[in-house]
Formats: structure tokens, sequence, C-alpha cells
């Protein structure tokens, strides 16, 4: 199969490229779709995603429900992952810490970042990916730090996707 990156590179700047990713990102991971996430971009260290505020995702106040948020932090961080970890090596998250700040009363944008390296070689470890959600008026309402495991595939040669 082909990498996400270059999945990614050769859609995003055509007309519904960001759009078909998004789809494909969710039919390779179907639960992340109740959430309609829209990628806005995508590289190495770097991943940002979108959702509407949409009845769905809605809680019993009208804001975004948490476990959204989580989801939607979970798709930023583990795709932006998955785009910056060597082809040698595969990745899984391991835990995952959340702080709501703020409700939040709008669509929102998760951006994700790399917050320490990942392992190279033949060495394993654990990582961090910090992911901020930030509404429309730009106030951050939520962060999630994950913790991901990082560890180099069994046979990259007979199993280059996962």
């Amino acid at each position: 199969m082909i990498e996400t990156l270059a999945i990614w590179n050769r859609l995003a700047s055509k007309p519904g490229g960001k759009w078909l990713f998004s789809k494909l990102v969710c039919l390779k991971a179907p639960y992340f779709a109740s959430i309609r996430p829209r990628f806005l971009a995508l590289g190495p260290g770097h991943a940002e995603v979108r959702i509407d505020k949409r009845s769905a995702v809605l809680n019993h106040l009208g804001t975004v429900h948490a476990i959204a948020m989580c989801n939607l932090a979970e798709l930023a961080g583990g795709t932006m992952t998955d785009v910056s970890v060597p082809r040698s090596h595969r990745w899984i998250p391991k835990g995952m810490t959340v702080r709501y700040l703020r409700k939040a009363n709008s669509a929102l944008r998760a951006v994700a970042r790399q917050d320490s390296d990942f392992p190279e070689g033949e060495h394993a470890g654990e990582c961090r990916v910090h992911v901020d959600v930030i509404d429309r008026e730009g106030t951050v309402v939520f962060t999630a730090d994950i913790d991901m495991w990082v560890s180099p595939r069994k046979d990259p040669k007979k199993n280059p996707a996962g």
C-alpha cells in the first residue's frame, strides 16, 4: 500500500482532494467517521484536522461532546505520527491525558505536533504527541498529550503498511 503522506501529497492540492483523503482515512479507521473529520494540513511533525459543530457530536448542553474531541485529537495525533515515524517502524497509542479548558461552542480544529523524537533503527520507545483543539475564535478549548509506543516492524519487507 502507498504511504499515507504520499496519498495526502497527491490529493491535497486537487479540488475535493482533502475531502477525499479524509474519507479514505475513515475507511481505514471507520470509527473516526462518526465525527466527520476534514484534514486541513498534514506533514511530518504536524497535522490539522477540523470537525463541524453538528447534532451528532453534541452533548446535553449543546456543546461539542468531550469524547468527540478525544476522537478528533487521537485522529490528528495518530495520523501525524503515521507520517512522521520511520518507514521501518510502527506505532500505537499507549495512553492519552486530556484537559477540558472551555466549552466547545463552534466548529473545532485540532493541531497535532510532535513533542519528542521518534525512535529509529532497532530501538523502540515511547514518544509524546501534543494536540490543541481550537474553536472558531482561536481559543484552545481542549488539550491532549498522547503517548505513542513506536517499535520496529517485525519484517518491513513483508508488510510495509503495518
